[in-house]
């Protein structure tokens, strides 16, 4: 006999990058960890579900963050950070009265702040503090054979991994390339994948593959780690506009190629880089979710 299980969400994205929120306080019935990974499935399908890329519980404020979140992909797969999804969690926090204009939360690689820079009804604009980039300068040109040849790829680290592509053309079947590089064995934990071009000195047009939840119309960290790769590579300057499928995100890396500190087995720690960008709070109910 198949129980029923209410879930209370709010739902927001950020750029087209759209997430559920459950406040853990809130839920009447307490779910097992291991049941989470089929809860997430079911309440992020696009069918039968309410739709998202993305779950997060938001837990209680604590060790100075206003709220602690964790995070599941849509294929129950748990993630580290969202820069999109932090924002978002930031503006729901804001919108319920829990802070004002700056925002602390504990995500799954560390605590981010957050500074409110713009709010119109329920639509809010971030800058939110990503933390420090890591990468080798081996990995910066990298050489990754794919089936059809190799490509030369940058792989960093942006709180979770990347690995962004620079191509002349976003005309091209990136979502089956992007499948490819986040299974690739090179990366035994999956990778993010960004494919991206430039179009000026101060703007490139991505495209995104996300570990856990395929082609997105955005990504915060995948725009963090293509415009990083792009100030690396020399391709543009410490401020970059990443235009995605349905808006932009603005990155802002101050202290790029200065001040970088060593870091166990030849990485190199710089940053911290910081993401400007939407967040909008769209809807919120219950999902009677069939254990």
């Amino acid at each position: 006999m198949r129980i029923p299980f209410i879930i209370p969400f709010i739902k927001a994205h950020g750029a087209g990058n759209d997430f559920l929120y459950t406040f853990e306080a809130e839920l009447t019935q307490e779910i097992t960890e291991e049941r989470l990974v089929d809860a997430s499935r079911a309440i992020c399908h696009r069918n039968t579900g309410v739709g998202a890329d993305g779950w997060y519980l938001v837990g209680a404020p604590g060790q100075g963050c206003h709220a602690r979140l964790r995070l599941y992909n849509s294929d129950g797969s748990k993630a580290e950070l969202s820069g999109n999804g932090t924002r978002c969690a930031a503006a729901i926090l804001v919108d319920r009265g829990d802070a004002d204009k700056e925002v602390r939360i504990l995500t799954g690689a560390g605590a981010r702040t957050l500074r409110l820079v713009e709010r119109q009804g329920r639509r809010y604009e971030f800058e939110m503090d990503m933390g420090p980039i890591r990468y080798r300068s081996e990995d910066l040109r990298f050489q990754l054979k794919l089936r059809d040849g190799a490509r030369t790829v940058t792989i960093l680290d942006v709180g979770n991994p990347q690995c962004a592509v620079v191509v002349e053309s976003l005309q091209f079947d990136w979502r089956k390339a992007g499948a490819e590089i986040e299974g690739h064995p090179y990366f035994p934990k999956r990778t993010n994948v960004s494919f991206f071009r430039k179009v000026d000195e101060r703007s490139i047009e991505a495209r995104f593959y996300e570990r856990g939840a395929g082609p997105t119309l955005s990504s915060g960290t995948g725009s963090t780690g293509a415009a990083a790769a792009a100030m690396l590579l020399g391709m543009v300057g410490h401020e970059v506009r990443v235009h995605g499928e349905t808006g932009y995100l603005d990155v802002r890396w101050p202290s790029s190629n200065a001040g970088k500190l060593p870091m166990e087995g030849g990485a190199t720690l710089d940053g911290p880089i910081y993401l400007t960008g939407p967040a909008e709070i769209v809807a919120k109910g219950e999902y009677n979710w069939q254990q």
